[in-house]
Protein backbone atom coordinates (compact mmCIF):
# COMPACT_ATOMS: atom_id res chain seq x y z
CA UNK A 1 0.00 0.00 0.00
CA UNK A 2 0.87 3.58 -0.83
CA UNK A 3 1.66 5.68 1.98
CA UNK A 4 2.50 9.47 1.55
CA UNK A 5 3.43 11.93 4.76
CA UNK A 6 2.40 15.68 3.90
CA UNK A 7 4.21 18.21 6.69
CA UNK A 8 2.70 21.38 7.45
CA UNK A 9 3.80 24.10 5.28
CA UNK A 10 5.99 26.69 7.28
CA UNK A 11 4.98 29.94 5.42
CA UNK A 12 2.81 31.62 3.64
CA UNK A 13 2.25 30.92 -0.06
CA UNK A 14 1.47 32.80 -2.96
CA UNK A 15 1.33 30.59 -6.35
CA UNK A 16 0.49 30.56 -10.23
CA UNK A 17 -0.24 27.35 -11.33
CA UNK A 18 -0.21 26.28 -14.73
CA UNK A 19 0.24 22.88 -14.09
CA UNK A 20 -3.34 21.96 -13.07
CA UNK A 21 -4.50 18.47 -14.33
CA UNK A 22 -6.40 19.01 -17.60
CA UNK A 23 -9.87 18.13 -16.98
CA UNK A 24 -10.67 14.82 -16.73
CA UNK A 25 -14.68 15.06 -17.47
CA UNK A 26 -13.83 16.57 -21.06
CA UNK A 27 -10.90 14.48 -21.88
CA UNK A 28 -13.34 11.16 -21.64
CA UNK A 29 -16.13 13.07 -23.71
CA UNK A 30 -13.16 14.06 -26.71
CA UNK A 31 -12.45 10.39 -26.77
CA UNK A 32 -15.84 8.92 -26.94
CA UNK A 33 -17.27 11.91 -29.10
CA UNK A 34 -14.27 11.62 -31.89
CA UNK A 35 -15.33 8.45 -32.85
CA UNK A 36 -19.17 9.92 -34.06
CA UNK A 37 -17.09 11.76 -36.62
CA UNK A 38 -15.24 10.56 -39.47
CA UNK A 39 -12.96 13.25 -39.83
CA UNK A 40 -9.46 13.30 -37.12
CA UNK A 41 -10.01 14.93 -34.14
CA UNK A 42 -7.39 16.95 -32.62
CA UNK A 43 -6.83 17.03 -28.95
CA UNK A 44 -4.60 19.35 -26.94
CA UNK A 45 -3.85 18.80 -23.26
CA UNK A 46 -5.55 15.94 -22.79
CA UNK A 47 -5.35 14.01 -19.25
CA UNK A 48 -2.57 11.61 -19.19
CA UNK A 49 -4.55 9.99 -16.69
CA UNK A 50 -5.19 5.99 -15.56
CA UNK A 51 -8.75 6.28 -16.67
CA UNK A 52 -8.64 8.92 -19.49
CA UNK A 53 -5.96 6.29 -21.04
CA UNK A 54 -8.36 3.54 -20.54
CA UNK A 55 -11.05 5.30 -22.64
CA UNK A 56 -8.16 6.37 -25.42
CA UNK A 57 -7.00 2.59 -25.87
CA UNK A 58 -10.99 1.26 -26.04
CA UNK A 59 -11.22 3.72 -28.30
CA UNK A 60 -8.51 1.84 -30.19
CA UNK A 61 -10.11 -0.93 -29.95
CA UNK A 62 -13.07 -0.18 -31.30
CA UNK A 63 -11.23 0.51 -34.74
CA UNK A 64 -10.29 4.29 -34.61
CA UNK A 65 -5.97 5.44 -35.11
CA UNK A 66 -4.58 6.83 -32.21
CA UNK A 67 -1.54 9.10 -32.62
CA UNK A 68 0.31 10.50 -28.95
CA UNK A 69 3.01 12.76 -28.73
CA UNK A 70 2.87 13.73 -24.89
CA UNK A 71 -0.78 15.23 -24.20
CA UNK A 72 -1.26 16.03 -28.08
CA UNK A 73 -3.57 13.67 -29.42
CA UNK A 74 -5.39 12.99 -32.94
CA UNK A 75 -8.32 10.09 -33.16
CA UNK A 76 -8.71 8.87 -36.62
CA UNK A 77 -12.00 6.56 -36.47
CA UNK A 78 -12.79 3.59 -38.39
CA UNK A 79 -15.35 3.99 -40.57
CA UNK A 80 -18.13 2.33 -38.29
CA UNK A 81 -16.53 1.51 -35.49
CA UNK A 82 -15.63 -2.52 -34.84
CA UNK A 83 -16.43 -5.18 -33.11
CA UNK A 84 -13.73 -5.79 -30.91
CA UNK A 85 -11.94 -8.76 -29.70
CA UNK A 86 -11.63 -8.62 -26.10
CA UNK A 87 -13.15 -6.51 -22.99
CA UNK A 88 -12.70 -2.77 -23.03
CA UNK A 89 -11.38 -2.01 -19.53
CA UNK A 90 -12.75 1.36 -18.46
CA UNK A 91 -10.19 1.40 -15.35
CA UNK A 92 -11.49 3.18 -12.06
CA UNK A 93 -13.55 5.28 -14.55
CA UNK A 94 -17.33 5.43 -13.86
CA UNK A 95 -17.84 8.12 -16.74
CA UNK A 96 -16.04 5.91 -19.09
CA UNK A 97 -18.66 2.71 -18.61
CA UNK A 98 -21.79 4.57 -18.56
CA UNK A 99 -20.83 7.39 -21.67
CA UNK A 100 -19.67 3.61 -23.53
CA UNK A 101 -23.14 1.76 -22.60
CA UNK A 102 -24.75 4.51 -24.12
CA UNK A 103 -22.48 4.78 -27.33
CA UNK A 104 -22.52 0.80 -27.78
CA UNK A 105 -25.49 0.39 -27.18
CA UNK A 106 -26.43 1.39 -30.70
CA UNK A 107 -23.75 -0.47 -32.48
CA UNK A 108 -23.89 -3.45 -33.88
CA UNK A 109 -21.45 -6.03 -32.03
CA UNK A 110 -21.30 -7.48 -28.89
CA UNK A 111 -18.92 -5.52 -26.19
CA UNK A 112 -17.78 -6.42 -22.71
CA UNK A 113 -17.04 -3.02 -20.28
CA UNK A 114 -15.56 -4.34 -17.31
CA UNK A 115 -13.45 -2.20 -14.74
CA UNK A 116 -11.23 -2.21 -11.26
CA UNK A 117 -12.19 -3.57 -8.56
CA UNK A 118 -14.15 -0.59 -7.37
CA UNK A 119 -15.67 0.40 -10.76
CA UNK A 120 -17.11 -3.30 -10.60
CA UNK A 121 -19.29 -2.23 -7.35
CA UNK A 122 -20.48 1.07 -8.74
CA UNK A 123 -24.13 0.79 -9.55
CA UNK A 124 -24.76 0.75 -13.29
CA UNK A 125 -28.45 0.12 -13.30
CA UNK A 126 -28.87 3.69 -13.58
CA UNK A 127 -27.81 3.83 -17.45
CA UNK A 128 -28.94 -0.54 -18.16
CA UNK A 129 -32.88 0.11 -17.30
CA UNK A 130 -33.47 3.26 -19.44
CA UNK A 131 -30.99 1.87 -21.94
CA UNK A 132 -32.90 -1.28 -22.10
CA UNK A 133 -36.14 0.35 -22.36
CA UNK A 134 -35.15 1.54 -25.47
CA UNK A 135 -34.10 -1.66 -27.17
CA UNK A 136 -30.36 -2.06 -25.62
CA UNK A 137 -29.83 -5.93 -25.27
CA UNK A 138 -27.60 -5.65 -21.83
CA UNK A 139 -26.69 -7.89 -19.21
CA UNK A 140 -24.65 -8.12 -16.17
CA UNK A 141 -23.72 -9.02 -12.72
CA UNK A 142 -26.74 -8.43 -10.20
CA UNK A 143 -29.74 -8.21 -13.49
CA UNK A 144 -26.55 -5.55 -15.11
CA UNK A 145 -26.97 -3.32 -11.91
CA UNK A 146 -23.02 -4.01 -11.84
CA UNK A 147 -19.79 -4.93 -14.20
CA UNK A 148 -18.87 -6.76 -16.07
CA UNK A 149 -21.58 -5.65 -19.16
CA UNK A 150 -22.16 -7.63 -21.93
CA UNK A 151 -23.78 -5.09 -24.34
CA UNK A 152 -25.11 -6.79 -27.92
CA UNK A 153 -25.97 -3.60 -29.61
CA UNK A 154 -28.34 -2.87 -32.89
CA UNK A 155 -31.54 -0.68 -33.45
CA UNK A 156 -33.01 2.06 -31.03
CA UNK A 157 -36.02 3.57 -30.77
CA UNK A 158 -36.50 7.16 -29.32
CA UNK A 159 -37.37 7.46 -26.28
CA UNK A 160 -38.87 10.24 -23.33
CA UNK A 161 -37.07 10.18 -19.86
CA UNK A 162 -37.40 11.64 -17.16
CA UNK A 163 -34.04 10.65 -14.61
CA UNK A 164 -34.58 10.13 -10.90
CA UNK A 165 -31.61 11.04 -10.12
CA UNK A 166 -29.51 14.49 -11.99
CA UNK A 167 -26.28 12.77 -13.15
CA UNK A 168 -24.47 13.94 -15.67
CA UNK A 169 -23.00 10.64 -16.95
CA UNK A 170 -26.86 8.76 -16.83
CA UNK A 171 -28.01 12.67 -19.35
CA UNK A 172 -24.83 11.77 -21.27
CA UNK A 173 -25.34 7.57 -21.78
CA UNK A 174 -28.93 8.79 -22.87
CA UNK A 175 -27.62 11.26 -25.21
CA UNK A 176 -25.40 9.25 -27.06
CA UNK A 177 -28.44 6.72 -27.38
CA UNK A 178 -30.73 9.51 -28.47
CA UNK A 179 -28.18 9.99 -31.41
CA UNK A 180 -28.41 6.70 -33.08
CA UNK A 181 -32.52 6.12 -32.04
CA UNK A 182 -35.08 5.89 -34.72
CA UNK A 183 -36.65 9.83 -34.23
CA UNK A 184 -35.75 12.79 -31.62
CA UNK A 185 -36.05 11.76 -28.73
CA UNK A 186 -36.13 13.60 -24.94
CA UNK A 187 -34.59 13.84 -21.69
CA UNK A 188 -35.55 15.81 -18.66
CA UNK A 189 -33.84 15.85 -14.56
CA UNK A 190 -35.42 18.30 -11.92
CA UNK A 191 -31.94 19.48 -11.03
CA UNK A 192 -29.65 20.91 -14.53
CA UNK A 193 -26.36 18.31 -14.10
CA UNK A 194 -22.80 19.25 -15.69
CA UNK A 195 -23.73 20.16 -19.29
CA UNK A 196 -20.36 19.01 -21.04
CA UNK A 197 -22.00 17.02 -22.97
CA UNK A 198 -24.15 19.22 -24.89
CA UNK A 199 -22.26 21.60 -25.12
CA UNK A 200 -19.54 19.64 -26.72
CA UNK A 201 -21.84 17.85 -29.18
CA UNK A 202 -23.55 20.79 -30.14
CA UNK A 203 -20.43 22.12 -31.41
CA UNK A 204 -19.40 19.41 -33.62
CA UNK A 205 -22.44 19.80 -35.20
CA UNK A 206 -25.38 17.61 -33.06
CA UNK A 207 -28.58 19.08 -32.93
CA UNK A 208 -29.25 19.10 -28.79
CA UNK A 209 -31.44 21.73 -27.94
CA UNK A 210 -32.76 22.70 -24.10
CA UNK A 211 -36.47 23.14 -24.18
CA UNK A 212 -38.46 25.99 -21.88
CA UNK A 213 -40.39 23.23 -20.06
CA UNK A 214 -37.28 21.64 -18.61
CA UNK A 215 -36.71 19.08 -21.74
CA UNK A 216 -33.89 18.06 -23.60
CA UNK A 217 -35.02 17.27 -27.33
CA UNK A 218 -32.26 15.22 -28.89
CA UNK A 219 -32.61 14.69 -32.80
CA UNK A 220 -30.60 11.07 -33.79
CA UNK A 221 -27.76 12.19 -36.61
CA UNK A 222 -28.21 11.97 -39.96
CA UNK A 223 -24.78 12.02 -41.01
CA UNK A 224 -21.04 12.18 -38.76
CA UNK A 225 -20.40 14.73 -36.71
CA UNK A 226 -17.44 17.12 -37.29
CA UNK A 227 -14.30 16.32 -35.89
CA UNK A 228 -13.28 18.07 -32.45
CA UNK A 229 -10.42 20.43 -31.81
CA UNK A 230 -9.95 21.55 -28.61
CA UNK A 231 -7.03 22.25 -26.21
CA UNK A 232 -8.78 20.69 -22.95
CA UNK A 233 -8.82 23.43 -19.86
CA UNK A 234 -7.58 22.95 -16.95
CA UNK A 235 -9.89 20.55 -14.00
CA UNK A 236 -11.48 23.37 -11.45
CA UNK A 237 -12.18 20.12 -9.72
CA UNK A 238 -8.43 19.25 -9.62
CA UNK A 239 -7.77 22.68 -8.71
CA UNK A 240 -10.17 23.01 -6.08
CA UNK A 241 -8.09 21.19 -3.61
CA UNK A 242 -5.11 24.34 -3.96
CA UNK A 243 -8.36 26.34 -3.71
CA UNK A 244 -8.84 25.39 -0.49
CA UNK A 245 -5.28 25.52 0.38
CA UNK A 246 -5.21 28.77 -0.41
CA UNK A 247 -8.11 29.27 1.19
CA UNK A 248 -7.34 27.87 4.56
CA UNK A 249 -3.57 28.93 4.70
CA UNK A 250 -3.34 32.61 6.40
CA UNK A 251 -1.75 35.28 3.90
CA UNK A 252 -1.97 32.89 0.89
CA UNK A 253 -2.64 32.82 -2.34
CA UNK A 254 -3.18 31.18 -5.75
CA UNK A 255 -4.11 31.83 -9.47
CA UNK A 256 -5.75 28.57 -11.53
CA UNK A 257 -4.92 28.94 -15.13
CA UNK A 258 -6.97 28.43 -17.85
CA UNK A 259 -9.26 26.39 -16.21
CA UNK A 260 -12.81 25.72 -17.27
CA UNK A 261 -15.43 28.51 -16.10
CA UNK A 262 -18.13 26.57 -16.87
CA UNK A 263 -21.19 27.51 -14.39
CA UNK A 264 -21.59 23.89 -13.51
CA UNK A 265 -18.36 22.89 -12.66
CA UNK A 266 -17.66 26.00 -10.35
CA UNK A 267 -19.80 25.98 -7.52
CA UNK A 268 -18.02 24.37 -4.96
CA UNK A 269 -16.10 28.12 -5.35
CA UNK A 270 -18.97 29.93 -5.53
CA UNK A 271 -19.80 27.69 -1.86
CA UNK A 272 -16.20 28.83 -0.94
CA UNK A 273 -16.56 32.32 -1.65
CA UNK A 274 -19.71 32.39 0.44
CA UNK A 275 -17.88 31.35 3.00
CA UNK A 276 -15.60 33.73 3.02
CA UNK A 277 -12.85 33.32 0.56
CA UNK A 278 -11.69 35.89 -1.72
CA UNK A 279 -12.38 34.59 -5.10
CA UNK A 280 -12.22 36.50 -8.49
CA UNK A 281 -13.24 34.49 -11.88
CA UNK A 282 -11.68 35.94 -14.95
CA UNK A 283 -13.10 35.07 -18.33
CA UNK A 284 -10.49 34.44 -21.48
CA UNK A 285 -12.30 32.75 -24.36
CA UNK A 286 -15.41 30.86 -25.03
CA UNK A 287 -15.99 28.40 -28.04
CA UNK A 288 -16.66 24.78 -26.57
CA UNK A 289 -16.49 26.26 -23.42
CA UNK A 290 -15.98 29.21 -21.15
CA UNK A 291 -11.92 29.12 -19.81
CA UNK A 292 -9.88 31.52 -18.01
CA UNK A 293 -8.12 32.27 -14.28
CA UNK A 294 -9.80 31.94 -10.74
CA UNK A 295 -8.06 33.89 -8.40
CA UNK A 296 -8.27 32.17 -4.62
CA UNK A 297 -6.48 34.90 -1.79
CA UNK A 298 -6.67 33.86 2.27
CA UNK A 299 -9.64 36.23 3.24
CA UNK A 300 -9.66 35.52 7.03
CA UNK A 301 -11.32 32.69 8.79
CA UNK A 302 -13.62 30.41 7.29
CA UNK A 303 -17.27 30.23 8.26
CA UNK A 304 -20.06 27.70 8.18
CA UNK A 305 -22.13 27.16 5.54
CA UNK A 306 -25.33 24.94 4.56
CA UNK A 307 -24.85 23.42 1.18
CA UNK A 308 -28.08 21.92 -0.49
CA UNK A 309 -28.96 23.12 -4.12
CA UNK A 310 -27.26 22.49 -6.87
CA UNK A 311 -25.39 19.12 -5.62
CA UNK A 312 -24.93 17.64 -8.80
CA UNK A 313 -22.94 20.88 -9.89
CA UNK A 314 -20.34 20.17 -7.04
CA UNK A 315 -20.50 16.19 -6.01
CA UNK A 316 -17.23 15.96 -6.95
CA UNK A 317 -15.92 18.94 -4.38
CA UNK A 318 -17.53 17.71 -1.76
CA UNK A 319 -14.61 15.78 -0.39
CA UNK A 320 -12.09 18.66 -0.30
CA UNK A 321 -15.12 21.49 0.79
CA UNK A 322 -14.99 19.25 3.99
CA UNK A 323 -11.67 20.08 4.49
CA UNK A 324 -12.69 23.78 4.77
CA UNK A 325 -15.62 23.16 6.56
CA UNK A 326 -13.57 21.29 9.29
CA UNK A 327 -11.54 24.56 10.30
CA UNK A 328 -14.78 27.03 9.51
CA UNK A 329 -16.25 28.55 12.45
CA UNK A 330 -20.02 27.04 13.42
CA UNK A 331 -21.37 24.11 12.18
CA UNK A 332 -21.82 23.45 8.16
CA UNK A 333 -24.48 20.80 6.80
CA UNK A 334 -24.55 19.26 3.29
CA UNK A 335 -28.05 17.91 2.68
CA UNK A 336 -29.24 16.20 -0.57
CA UNK A 337 -25.72 14.43 -1.08
CA UNK A 338 -26.63 10.60 -1.37
CA UNK A 339 -24.60 10.44 -4.83
CA UNK A 340 -21.70 10.57 -2.50
CA UNK A 341 -22.34 7.22 -1.12
CA UNK A 342 -22.13 5.73 -4.81
CA UNK A 343 -18.64 7.21 -5.90
CA UNK A 344 -15.28 5.56 -5.51
CA UNK A 345 -16.08 5.04 -1.80
CA UNK A 346 -18.93 5.74 0.21
CA UNK A 347 -17.48 9.52 0.72
CA UNK A 348 -19.81 10.71 3.35
CA UNK A 349 -18.43 7.42 5.44
CA UNK A 350 -14.61 7.59 4.45
CA UNK A 351 -14.70 11.84 4.52
CA UNK A 352 -16.51 11.64 8.10
CA UNK A 353 -14.18 8.73 9.55
CA UNK A 354 -11.08 10.92 8.41
CA UNK A 355 -12.16 13.97 10.13
CA UNK A 356 -13.15 12.00 13.13
CA UNK A 357 -9.04 10.71 13.03
CA UNK A 358 -8.30 14.51 12.68
CA UNK A 359 -10.47 15.30 15.99
CA UNK A 360 -13.22 16.82 14.33
CA UNK A 361 -16.76 16.15 15.13
CA UNK A 362 -19.57 15.39 12.62
CA UNK A 363 -22.98 13.91 12.16
CA UNK A 364 -23.78 11.30 9.28
CA UNK A 365 -26.96 11.43 7.50
CA UNK A 366 -27.94 9.27 4.91
CA UNK A 367 -27.85 12.32 2.57
CA UNK A 368 -25.26 14.34 3.54
CA UNK A 369 -23.66 14.97 7.10
CA UNK A 370 -23.13 17.88 9.48
CA UNK A 371 -19.10 19.21 10.32
CA UNK A 372 -18.66 21.28 13.54
CA UNK A 373 -15.39 23.23 12.82
CA UNK A 374 -12.77 22.97 14.91
CA UNK A 375 -9.12 22.88 15.06
CA UNK A 376 -7.20 19.70 12.55
CA UNK A 377 -5.24 17.60 14.32
CA UNK A 378 -2.61 15.48 12.74
CA UNK A 379 -3.61 11.84 12.08
CA UNK A 380 -3.33 8.62 10.08
CA UNK A 381 -6.10 8.58 7.39
CA UNK A 382 -7.18 5.99 4.79
CA UNK A 383 -8.55 6.68 1.42
CA UNK A 384 -10.15 3.72 0.57
CA UNK A 385 -8.89 3.95 -3.00
CA UNK A 386 -10.62 6.91 -3.43
CA UNK A 387 -8.33 9.94 -5.79
CA UNK A 388 -10.57 12.98 -4.02
CA UNK A 389 -10.24 11.68 -0.68
CA UNK A 390 -6.47 11.46 -0.87
CA UNK A 391 -6.11 14.51 -2.19
CA UNK A 392 -8.49 15.93 0.21
CA UNK A 393 -6.43 14.87 3.62
CA UNK A 394 -3.48 15.50 1.54
CA UNK A 395 -4.63 18.84 1.55
CA UNK A 396 -5.44 19.27 5.14
CA UNK A 397 -1.49 18.28 5.75
CA UNK A 398 -1.20 22.31 4.79
CA UNK A 399 -2.35 23.14 8.14
CA UNK A 400 -1.43 20.04 10.43
CA UNK A 401 0.98 17.30 9.28
CA UNK A 402 -0.89 14.06 8.46
CA UNK A 403 -0.06 10.19 6.91
CA UNK A 404 -2.54 9.31 3.93
CA UNK A 405 -2.52 5.65 3.24
CA UNK A 406 -3.56 4.18 -0.57
CA UNK A 407 -2.94 7.39 -2.51
CA UNK A 408 -1.90 5.36 -5.40
CA UNK A 409 -5.40 6.19 -6.68
CA UNK A 410 -4.29 9.81 -6.78
CA UNK A 411 -2.84 8.95 -10.71
CA UNK A 412 -6.35 8.29 -12.17
CA UNK A 413 -7.05 11.76 -12.45
CA UNK A 414 -4.06 14.07 -11.00
CA UNK A 415 -0.71 12.42 -11.65
CA UNK A 416 1.36 15.40 -10.92
CA UNK A 417 -0.61 16.48 -7.72
CA UNK A 418 1.98 15.63 -5.01
CA UNK A 419 4.20 17.60 -7.14
CA UNK A 420 2.20 20.61 -7.12
CA UNK A 421 1.67 20.21 -3.12
CA UNK A 422 5.54 19.66 -2.56
CA UNK A 423 5.71 23.76 -3.68
CA UNK A 424 3.73 24.11 -0.43
CA UNK A 425 4.30 21.63 1.56
CA UNK A 426 7.40 19.11 2.55
CA UNK A 427 5.90 15.52 1.22
CA UNK A 428 7.71 12.05 1.94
Amino acid sequence: MRVVKVFKASKPFNLECSSIAPDKSISHRCVIFSLLSDKTSTIDNFLLGEDTLSSLYIAEQLGAKVKRDKSHIEITPNRGLIEPNDILDCGNAGTGMRLYAGLLSGVNGLFILTGDKYLRERPMGRVVKPLRDIGAKIDGRKNGSLAPLVIRGGKLKSFQYKSPIASAQVKSALILAGLRADSKSYYREDILSRDHTERMLNGMGADITFLKDGWLEIKPLKKPLKPLDIRVPADPSSGFFFAVASAITPNSSIILKNVTLNPTRVEAYRVLQEMGADIEFIEKENIYEPIGDISIKYNGELKAVTVSKNIAWLIDELPALSIAMAVAKGRSVVKNAKELRVKESDRISTILEGLNRCGIESVEREDGYDIIGGELKSATVNSYGDHRVAMSFAIAGVLTSMEIEDVACVDTSFPNFFEILSEISEIR
